[in-house]
């Protein structure tokens, strides 16, 4: 039986778990936090807040595989009411449509997008300057980064699609993100998967003292790019990502919140969770999240200042409503951008040699937010047994 360790317990570590074990393989699965789910987690108590604002985008591979195996659960629809209170704001004030100039980059029939241009000059070749403006601000809910326009055009357009869709893309699993992990730890245990939470892996020496008896198994890096960096001591694993200021609110119900509001003259995203699933905060109370993108100079009071502008439009009196709130920064945490020239390709590649294969949304792997550690899991499963098999062949 081939054996395969896993380091890292998020959505990445467990597609890993759950593929090997499916192919035969024994699993050992080593998680520092005393919960799995790294950045899908979400957080016990009465406010049940994801890491960042979350979404499931169904149309990538990883919704079949998780359908397949019952995994997503329910899921929490948003109501049409709802839905038609998606708001953008554009020149100062909110409106209910996108601007003109901005719907002719959604358009059928355009070229391909250049991955060798930026998306703010390919854009405004088609819309002008201020529709290619707004369409990157708007393509930052699924990007993270305070200047989409200045990434590779070919990379932001993906993303603007995607998000633009219509039945939209993005679904939500009912209770969180904490739900479908649970049941992916679920499954990984009925493969025999082998969970070890609170064991960190510094070093690759670690494992020899962790697993008994001490193997020579492939291993899955299934971390961060920050933390890969670290455990293998490899000062090439770096890849440009996102900084971003992450405002949590709960406040007190009030008929005409918006849903979600969209920045359309700069960075932002609010988005009011409750809206489709009552059951993240207390019967009376609306909890609302919300991603706003900073530059290096730019602090977290910058975002969260941009944030609290944003509530004031979308939801009025929202500062005599609150009843929680918590503030935080997440950088390099929220997957790879692409710049000019640059594409999945050129990340840091899965296969790192000796046996060592990395997993996560910052390596090189096509795809949309987690569909990119969804797919490198997958290859780097197929990578770790393939060149396993072979070895013992040789053998």
């Amino acid at each position: 039986m081939h054996r395969i360790t896993v380091i890292g317990g998020g959505f990445a570590g467990l597609t890993a778990a759950i593929t090997a074990a499916e192919a035969g393989a024994k699993v050992t699965v080593y998680e520092a936090h005393h919960t799995l789910g790294g950045w899908a987690r979400t957080a016990e108590g009465p406010y049940r807040t994801n890491e960042g604002p979350h979404a499931l985008y169904s149309g990538g591979p990883h919704w079949a595989w998780l359908k397949q195996r019952d995994l997503i659960g329910p899921l929490a629809p948003i109501p049409p009411l709802e839905a038609a209170r998606l708001r953008l704001r554009h020149r100062g004030v909110l409106r209910r449509t996108p601007p003109f100039a901005m719907l002719k980059l959604l358009r059928r029939g355009l070229p391909q997008a250049p991955v060798d241009v930026d998306f703010q000059t390919w854009a405004t070749g088609i819309a002008g300057e201020e529709g290619a403006r707004a369409a990157a601000h708007y393509s930052a809910v699924a990007l993270f980064h305070h200047d989409p326009g200045a990434l590779s055009a070919a990379f932001v357009w993906e993303r603007l699609r995607r998000a633009t869709k219509l039945p939209p893309e993005a679904h939500y699993p009912q209770g969180g993100w904490a739900t479908m992990i649970d049941r992916m730890a679920a499954r990984a245990w009925n493969l025999g998967v082998r969970m070890e939470t609170l064991s960190r892996v510094d070093s690759l020496d670690d494992l020899d003292g962790l697993q008994s008896p001490a193997t020579d198994a492939p291993v899955i890096v299934a971390t961060s790019l920050d933390a890969a960096r670290r455990l293998l001591k490899d000062d090439s694993l770096t890849w440009t990502s996102g900084r971003t200021a992450l405002i949590d609110l709960a406040v007190r119900t009030r008929r005409g919140d918006a849903f979600a509001v969209s920045d359309l003259d700069e960075t932002g995203w609010l988005e009011r969770f409750t809206a489709q699933d009552r059951s993240l905060a207390p019967a009376g109370e609306q909890l609302i999240q919300g991603q706003f993108p900073i530059a290096p100079h730019e602090t977290r009071a910058d975002g969260i200042a941009r944030a609290e502008q944003l509530l004031d439009l979308g939801f009025p009196g929202w500062r005599e409503r609150v009843t929680w709130r918590r503030e935080s920064v997440a950088s390099g945490r929220t997957g790879a951008v692409d710049l000019p020239g640059t594409s999945w390709r050129d990340r840091p590649a899965v296969d790192r040699g000796d046996g060592i294969y990395l997993a996560g949304d910052q390596v090189a792997a096509p795809g949309v937010l987690s569909e990119v550690s969804f797919n490198s899991a997958l290859t780097a499963v197929s990578l770790a047994l393939g060149r396993h098999a072979l070895d013992l062949k040789r053998a």
